[in-house]
């Protein structure tokens, strides 16, 4: 398969990519030095080297992300607002809405984007990591519906927060209770493969229970 990995460069993204490459599919990683998912023209022009060198897009990652927060409803920064949705909407929209065409030319399209349990129950200093999770996830719902009879499917996986090892060196007495291990997430975007189309499109998968 042809994977397409954006936000590759951190230890997500190098789970992810690792764990497809491992299976033998070729994988296009993504990178803040690679393309500015910020700047449509570059992500239209990406998706037409990939066209070009494949003819198609197999499963596309959205792994673009970032965290604001303070500490109440009242302290929230717009600042923060104008950070999160350049990073958790933005390039979501550049990114689905260049490589949707590749993607119906696969025979089982894989669209995935992480999102987390605050898009459903926002804190009240979380208010503008909560409002761009969930429009991010409205925006991938909206692709399921764009995908809905291609063999293809749009995917949000939910988690309360991600974990790698790394991380559990630096603080070796936390319990990072409730997190997803990054190769935990990797081998669940990897099973969407092997499971149809219309049981995955369109749905929130949950791995924190």
């Amino acid at each position: 398969m042809i994977i397409l990995v954006t936000g590759a460069g951190g230890p997500t993204g190098e789970a992810v990519s690792g764990y497809f490459r491992k299976h033998g599919h070729t994988v296009i990683d993504v990178g803040r030095q690679d393309v500015d998912l910020l700047d449509r023209a570059a992500v239209q022009d990406l998706a037409g080297r990939v066209e070009r060198e494949h003819g198609r897009v197999d499963g596309v990652v959205h792994l673009v992300g970032g965290w604001r927060g303070s500490g109440s409803f009242a302290e929230t920064s717009l600042d923060d607002w104008d950070l999160l949705h350049d990073l958790l909407i933005r390039t979501l929209q550049h990114v689905s809405l260049a490589f949707e065409p590749l993607l119906r030319r696969s025979e089982d399209g894989r669209f995935v984007i992480v999102s987390a349990k605050a898009a459903q129950a926002p804190s009240a200093g979380g208010a503008a990591y909560a409002a761009a999770k969930a429009a991010a996830e409205a925006w991938t719902l909206s692709l399921a519906d764009a995908l809905k009879g291609t063999g293809g499917a749009a995917t949000i996986l939910v988690v309360k927060a991600l974990v790698n090892d790394a991380m559990r060196e630096a603080s070796p007495e936390a319990r990072f209770s409730g997190f997803t291990d990054v190769n935990e997430l990797a081998a669940v975007i990897g099973g969407l493969f092997d499971r149809p189309a219309a049981e995955i499109n369109g749905t929130r998968l949950d791995l924190t229970s």
